[in-house]
């Protein structure tokens, strides 16, 4: 059962995010006892390891977790693969320095529209080397995946955990806006309700 969370945002996505929000929420009224960390995430994917890394630094090994969605997902593969913890990934990217090349420049955050920050070509190299090779022990990730993605590939996503518990759903979308429905399942995969 995990004890520890850390939940990933996204790409220009932030703390504020309705998954992250909802989980909280929850952990909040049902299990307070959980310690829940979801970090506002730097743009540059070397300085977000870093502050991951340092900031689970003393969690105790067999009972933390790690959650991530969209580009949150890939980061949490790189610390699932590095500290061997269970991982729910949500329309996890599967390549996102192919994906993100093109948003080089300055962009806004979904949540503060009025926040401005600068994606720099580095950051896409930074992403292709911290890129996980295949994944080792299947059994610890569970993955929700949208058909109804209008960011990235559900085949692509669902051919990255091979043999991984996977809720492949018909339709949805890249944001998962019913989320509360996959919520039950997430909980019960990281042991923290019946």
């Amino acid at each position: 059962m995990a004890t520890h969370l850390l939940y990933l945002h996204g790409f220009r996505s932030s703390p504020k995010s309705f998954k992250a929000q909802r989980l909280q929420a929850w952990l909040q009224q049902h299990r307070p006892d959980v310690h829940w960390w979801c970090p506002q995430l730097p743009p540059s994917p070397r300085e977000a390891l870093q502050l991951m890394r340092e900031g689970t630094a003393g969690w105790p090994a067999g009972e933390a977790a790690v959650l991530g969605s969209s580009l949150g997902g890939f980061y949490a593969t790189v610390m699932a693969e590095a500290t061997g913890w269970p991982a729910v990934l949500m329309n996890p990217a599967v390549d996102p320095a192919r994906d993100l090349a093109a948003y080089v420049g300055e962009l806004t955050a979904f949540h503060s529209p009025e926040e401005h920050f600068y994606f720099r070509a580095e950051y896409v190299d930074q992403l292709r080397a911290m890129r996980p090779g295949p994944i080792t022990r299947p059994e610890r990730y569970f993955a929700v995946i949208a058909k109804g993605d209008e960011v990235l590939d559900w085949r692509e996503m669902t051919a990255r955990y091979p043999g991984a518990q996977i809720r492949l759903l018909e339709g949805s979308d890249h944001a998962l806006a019913d989320f509360d429905e996959h919520l039950p399942h997430i909980l019960r995969f990281l042991q923290l309700c019946d």
